[in-house]
């Protein structure tokens, strides 16, 4: 049996590396609720041993993103798993940047102790303040950018020339997020607070690309399906904080029998490697609902449907010509519990061999 290669939207691996010590941790900058300055890519070890037993669980591609204990974590990175020692030479080439933002819990948990926010009303708060100085900062930019042209097209060198704002590498990020070229990825648990993002997205004039975790997304399904939101969770993992406890296994299933783009992913090191497995649950919970989703569709959850999240589906997701050839061969049935990968490819050229 021959896939595309299998596409993890949700990622730690570098910046939570093995062995897990306190040296390794570097996913969470928890030093303010936003900071929108920093990248998981200044922080992702090409070293981790994860990377290449992910890559013998048919796994081609990964975003890395940020924890999740600020409101907003900074930029992710999108990585090609091939082996080396520069985080920028495994970066996916031409991928565009996310941008980690969490609801909910963890940033409460944080911050409750340390001067806020403490309470979702203050999470919402604290998004809404800092695009208000995002948008303000690019204004500011802009008419910039005006006067310079207006002086350049004068050509008078004795009038002095505008002054550039100073350079704000947080708000330069959410300015980003504003112009549509950084993908917002969306750690949020509960229906309310999903509405409560796209509401905020609306507001601001940006969209969510993908709601990470979204164990309550089967709730507002045809909203999500309407916006083009896609939700990035796992099959069965929940009940493990107050705001995960109405999770149910029929989830992807039921978002794509909304005509939603439902994705698996792992956030975890381990899972990582059998997503196919973990796949087969959710399809088969969908089945068991009486939801009629096809294998292919499935197998959407982690290529195609994964690749449209990040941004990168007209290069990977898919076995179409001109596209990269990133590709696993299965000995069985990928959506069997017995199957294993036996080659994986990527751009081409053997990375894993089981053999």
């Amino acid at each position: 049996f021959i896939t595309p290669g299998v596409i993890d939207t949700h990622s730690h691996m570098g910046v939570y590396a093995s062995p897990s010590t306190r040296a390794h941790s570097d996913g969470n900058e928890m030093v303010r609720p936003t900071t929108p300055e920093i990248w998981a890519e200044h922080a992702f070890w090409p070293q981790d041993p994860n990377l290449w037993r992910a890559v013998s669980g048919g796994i081609t591609t990964i975003q890395v993103l940020p924890g999740s204990g600020n409101l907003i974590g900074g930029r992710s990175y999108t990585a090609k798993l091939k082996p080396n020692t520069s985080a920028r030479a495994m970066r996916f080439p031409g991928a565009p940047q996310g941008l980690k933002i969490a609801c909910g819990e963890n940033p409460k948990r944080v911050y409750g102790k340390r001067g806020g926010p403490q309470t979702r009303m203050g999470n919402v708060y604290g998004y809404r303040n800092a695009f208000q100085k995002a948008r303000e900062y690019q204004y500011r930019v802009q008419k910039y950018e005006r006067e310079l042209q207006q002086w350049q097209e004068k050509g008078d060198t004795s009038a002095v020339p505008p002054q550039r704002p100073n350079r704000d590498f947080g708000l330069e990020t959410l300015v980003g997020v504003l112009q549509g070229e950084i993908l917002i990825h969306n750690h949020c648990y509960r229906a309310d607070e999903m509405h409560i993002m796209l509401d905020l997205a609306k507001e601001y004039g940006f969209s969510i690309r993908s709601f990470h975790h979204a164990l309550e997304a089967y709730k507002l399904g045809d909203r999500l399906a309407l916006e083009d939101v896609s939700i990035s969770t796992w099959s069965d993992w929940w009940g493990f904080k107050m705001e995960a406890y109405d999770g149910i296994p029929h989830n992807a299933a039921m978002l794509s029998a909304a005509g939603a783009i439902a994705v698996i992913h792992s956030d975890s090191s381990t899972e990582i490697r059998r997503l196919n497995q973990e796949t087969a649950k959710a399809r088969r919970a969908g089945l068991d609902l009486g939801l009629k989703i096809s294998e292919t569709e499935a197998l959407r959850w982690i290529t195609l449907n994964a690749a449209w999240a990040l941004g990168i589906e007209k290069e990977v997701g898919s076995l179409e010509k001109g596209k990269h050839a990133d590709v696993v061969i299965w000995d069985k049935h990928p959506l069997s519990v017995y199957s294993r990968p036996q080659h994986v490819f990527i751009d081409g050229s053997s990375y894993y061999d089981h053999s």
